[in-house]
């Protein structure tokens, strides 16, 4: 039975959920293709095309940029969806645009310069200091108070479920010295030990053995048991990967307090957000690519052809009509899940690799309130967390903004976290929007009792395989998972076994690296 919050608001009849809807669902066609009904491949009336991207999420986008760049238009996008950027697109709401799903970057280091530059060009770099590191403009960090967690009743700043207890406090200062050794760790050619974009982490022994034991075996051997190191490490991994410590890999689980700090000492780097989450991104990137698309087409079939030097996409518009293009190159833009189902000869055939990979299902609310909610305790932020809650909590779109007072909405996270994934999904799909609405209006009455009353629209949005887990073991999949195919080449953030804004952007533009190659088209590499 999926475990839901029940609400502590004092009522003799539960409040009715408002209105809403469900605005894309991606797994009526997905499924279809999973259990073989979807229509057969016909290549007899198929346009020839140069280059075919097969998915508009970030990766997709960040490869057609790649190839614009480049001087090359002459490709075709293909998505699913009527609206480009995967888990990182947004939606307009009354009081606001709003994100369905990825929210935030970190600042980058200056080693990640493909990233650096793109965000200088979207405005969000002010200057460089003196090391050449990027400085953010202002109206793009977020802006404070960023986060506040609730606990006993009352709101606290910060993310910590507060406490007096020394013994509770020396063990955190033990956990964050542990995280310090780790961000100033390099090896010999000067690589750290975790580095954004993955690729820019060590390849040494002493760093990957962490991907085969999991976070929770790490913090029993490393003797960290106190509730509140406990909490903040299950809570990092479900805000990450949508799953636990003891599922995810001891490299995954330290990656998310490492790679974010620049030395040891320093703090995380700073967070850059917008009202619309990462959509703010998708629309640049969208803005910069400049070849044809094709939206709300569902991609059916991938097939090589050996024979012709070709591979057939063969695809359902909207309306249902069937098409098909025959392109000399094509870039897999969506997840290793859908290549074991699109790409023909892994129909029958899987590789080996694609067995390693899994993804968490996630449910995202945005929650329309006509007025803010009552609050005991520290003011409203950014990020809003409940600590005994099985959400995390929720983003408020127009803090970011300056808008502390009246029309707002909240964006909601439930990461569906137990043991067993497929178990997970079907809980996840046999809810519907009323349902989910309730979930989420019910969990926040904790600790806003008035919720229900200031909520006037309740959209939802189920991401059956929202993000990939970083399971142990999960490393030693990835190389063989980016290797082209027969003229196919893979571009998706599960390639580093990490659901980050950053991993999708890289792979996009080494998979359209890897097609300027084979083309033989003169370029710098920005990697």
């Amino acid at each position: 039975m999926l475990s839901l919050p029940v609400a502590t608001a004092a009522c003799t009849k539960k409040p009715r959920v408002p209105p809403g809807e469900i605005p894309f669902r991606p797994e009526l066609l997905g499924h279809r293709l999973r259990d073989g009904t979807g229509p057969p491949a016909d290549t007899a009336n198929a346009t020839g095309e140069r280059i075919v991207i097969v998915g508009g999420g970030v990766a997709g986008l960040s490869a057609a940029r790649r190839l614009s760049r480049a001087g090359v238009s002459d490709y075709v996008l293909v998505e699913l969806d009527s609206v480009l950027g995967g888990t990182a697109r947004s939606g307009s709401f009354g009081p606001s645009q709003a994100p369905w799903g990825a929210h935030y970057v970190t600042l980058p280091m200056a080693h990640n310069k493909p990233f650096v530059r793109f965000l200088d060009e979207a405005g969000a770099i002010a200057a460089f200091d003196h090391d050449g590191e990027p400085v953010a403009m202002e109206s793009h960090l977020c802006r404070d108070p960023e986060e506040r967690i609730f606990h006993e009743d009352q709101w606290h700043e910060g993310l910590i479920p507060p406490t007096d207890d020394p013994r509770c406090h020396a063990e955190l200062a033990r956990f964050n010295a542990e995280i310090d050794s780790l961000a100033a760790w390099k090896d010999s050619k000067g690589r750290r030990a975790f580095g954004i974009p993955r690729a820019l982490s060590t390849s040494d022994a002493e760093i990957t053995a962490l991907d085969r034991t999991t976070f929770a075996d790490w913090l029993d051997k490393k003797g960290f048991h106190d509730s509140r190191v406990r909490w903040l490490t299950r809570y990092a991994c479900r805000d990450d990967y949508g799953t636990t410590p003891e599922h995810t890999s001891a490299w995954a689980g330290l990656f998310y307090f490492a790679a974010r700090k620049r030395s040891s000492g320093a703090p995380p780097q700073a967070v850059l957000t917008w009202p619309e989450g990462n959509g703010r991104l998708v629309s640049v990137l969208a803005s910069q690519a400049t070849g044809r698309r094709l939206l709300g087409v569902g991609v059916t079939s991938v097939r090589p052809r050996p024979d012709t030097g070709k591979v057939s996409v063969c695809s359902l518009r909207a309306d249902g009509t069937p098409m098909c293009m025959d392109a000399d190159r094509v870039i897999f833009a969506g997840p290793q899940l859908l290549a074991k189902v699109l790409i023909e000869p892994f129909r029958t055939a899987p590789p080996p690799h694609l067995q390693s990979f899994d993804y968490s299902p996630w449910m995202v609310a945005n929650l329309t309130l006509a007025e803010r909610p009552r609050r005991v305790g520290f003011p409203f932020a950014w990020d809003s967390v409940l600590s005994e809650s099985p959400s995390l909590g929720y983003v408020t779109a127009t803090h970011q903004t300056g808008q502390d007072h009246g029309p707002t909405v909240l964006t909601y996270y439930y990461p569906l976290t137990g043991d067993d994934v497929r178990a997970e999904r079907q809980k996840l799909l046999a809810l519907g929007r009323d349902e989910w609405a309730d979930v989420a209006l019910t969990d926040l009455a904790t600790a806003h009792p008035d919720i229900f009353g200031c909520c006037t629209r309740a959209d939802v949005m189920r991401w059956g395989h929202a993000m990939v887990r970083p399971t142990p073991g999960l490393a030693s999949a990835l190389e063989k998972a980016r290797a082209p195919f027969q003229n196919i080449h893979f571009a998706n953030t599960d390639l580093s076994g990490l659901a980050l804004f950053e991993e999708a952007f890289h792979h996009g533009i080494r998979a359209a690296e890897e097609v300027l190659s084979a083309r033989s088209i003169p370029f710098e590499s920005w990697l």
